[in-house]
């Protein structure tokens, strides 16, 4: 039986008055209680019926919570516990409780491969051995994607650590094209994951200029705890990649409407899994499916066109029509 967040602050606020045994407690003081509670915490000034407070008593009373609270009633008149020491908040768990528990332990203990959950073994491992759980006898019903092999997972935890705190980082990097890494100054805004790989979206010192640093490329992260955080003006993080498919993408960069027409046997893939959210569909029909989509031209939608092959036209813009055009010519000059 699911709780809602209002009948859980009432069944609190009952139990909080029945474990008090200097005061005897009339249906009506747990009334007035319970109001003041919902005031207080959710600004509901409307006040509590009779009828669910009695409703609620006998929740609890029940087992379908879990609870199973000895409520009496003395002198047909006053409520209290008949056990001093009884607590909902000490209650055993229910048998629904339990299996919901049981299930969300079997998905948490697919991510204790990543080492930013490194500290979820120890708590699925309490959690366990509350239940009396067997992982090696469980069975997986969901599998999620994952690549534990991975470089540069180990700096996601601290990565996060800096943007929640902004704190200056000194990061050794060293790009692809460069032959050895370099440290610089960094301000990390947010952390972004694309495909299994995972990027920091920063500034590098004082200047505005945007960068995204990859992970897997970072050699070494030390914390400037004396450098003052910098923010360019107006600059919003968690907005950055709306309008981008993949990670690549400069400040104030315009988008671009691409439109792009689909055969019959992928059209459901594109409607049921829109490419992003900004995608519109202008044409279904039995033959084929046009759909537009709002974003900036980089590499990665080109990467997501051409693994269409040749289910998928690109119809506009014109450039980015002839950059895949060109690219399909190139691939299949390679087996002709």
């Amino acid at each position: 039986m699911p709780v809602n967040k209002l009948a859980l602050i009432r069944y609190k606020t009952i139990d909080k008055c029945l474990q008090n045994r200097f005061k005897q407690w009339t249906l009506d003081d747990l009334i007035e209680k319970v109001s003041d509670a919902l005031y207080e915490y959710e600004g509901i000034d409307s006040g509590i019926s009779k009828r669910t407070i009695q409703l609620d008593i006998q929740n609890m009373r029940s087992d379908k919570l879990g609870y199973n609270a000895p409520i009496i009633v003395v002198n047909r008149k006053y409520y209290t516990y008949e056990d001093k020491d009884f607590t909902i908040t000490k209650s055993n768990l229910s048998v629904h409780d339990v299996e919901v528990l049981e299930d969300t332990l079997k998905l948490l203990g697919q991510f204790q491969g990543f080492n930013y959950f490194e500290d979820l073994g120890a708590i699925v491992g309490k959690l366990e051995s509350k239940l009396n759980l067997q992982k090696s006898s469980e069975t997986r019903y969901i599998d999620f994607e994952k690549n534990e092999l991975l470089v540069g997972l180990n700096w996601v935890e601290p990565l996060l650590k800096a943007v929640k705190n902004k704190t200056v980082l000194n990061i050794k990097y060293q790009s692809f094209k460069a032959r050895n890494p370099s440290d610089k100054i960094y301000n990390p805004y947010l952390l972004k994951e694309y495909r299994n790989r995972w990027f920091l979206l920063c500034t590098q010192g004082r200047k505005s200029q945007i960068l995204i640093l990859a992970l897997d490329r970072i050699k070494d992260v030390i914390e400037c705890n004396d450098e003052k955080f910098f923010m360019p003006p107006s600059f919003e993080p968690h907005d950055f990649f709306n309008d981008v498919i993949g990670v690549t993408k400069t400040l104030n960069q315009k988008t671009s409407k691409i439109v792009l027409k689909f055969e019959r046997s992928n059209a459901p893939y594109v409607l049921t899994k829109p490419l992003h959210s900004s995608q519109e569909v202008l044409k279904s029909e039995t033959d084929e499916t046009i759909v537009s989509i709002q974003v900036v031209l980089n590499y990665e939608l080109e990467r997501l066109v051409l693994g269409f092959g040749d289910s998928v036209e690109v119809l506009s813009p014109k450039f980015l029509r002839k950059r895949i055009a060109t690219k399909l010519y190139n691939a299949a000059n390679i087996y002709s």
